[in-house]
């Protein structure tokens, strides 16, 4: 079992930055991707984007490349996402997920190739 744990999230105003965190304990050599998803209210949860831990290969969808990036700590079994930039449709609880298997990049974006979820943690981007 791997447990990860997200924080970071918080209310701030368009144009505003902020950094989620996402903390992994268990069997995390198992792990070989961390990634970060996203659900608005009333919307399904989406793929924002996902780090390999070898090599750090990284793919984001296109509504937030160039003012997001994932990053990751592997002696300290974190995740990050720097989030700049931001605008009132980047509102939604954030989940950070771990996958324990070979994705291709067809898949990465689908939440059933993600083992293991955090409870998540809410960004708010107000106008």
């Amino acid at each position: 079992q791997v447990q990860l744990v997200e924080s970071g999230g918080g209310l701030v105003q368009a144009g505003a930055s902020l950094r989620l965190s996402c903390a992994a304990s268990g069997r995390t050599g198992d792990v070989l991707y961390l990634g970060w998803f996203r659900q608005a209210p009333g919307k399904e949860r989406e793929f924002v984007a996902v780090i390999r831990l070898s090599g750090g290969r990284s793919y984001y969808t296109d509504s937030v490349e160039g003012r997001f990036t994932i990053s990751r700590d592997n002696a300290n079994n974190t995740l990050y996402l720097q989030m700049n930039s931001l605008k009132p449709e980047d509102t939604a609880l954030y989940y950070c997920a771990a996958a324990n298997s070979i994705m291709f990049t067809t898949t990465m974006t689908n939440t059933r190739s993600y083992a293991y979820w955090g409870q998540g943690t809410q960004v708010t981007v107000s106008s």
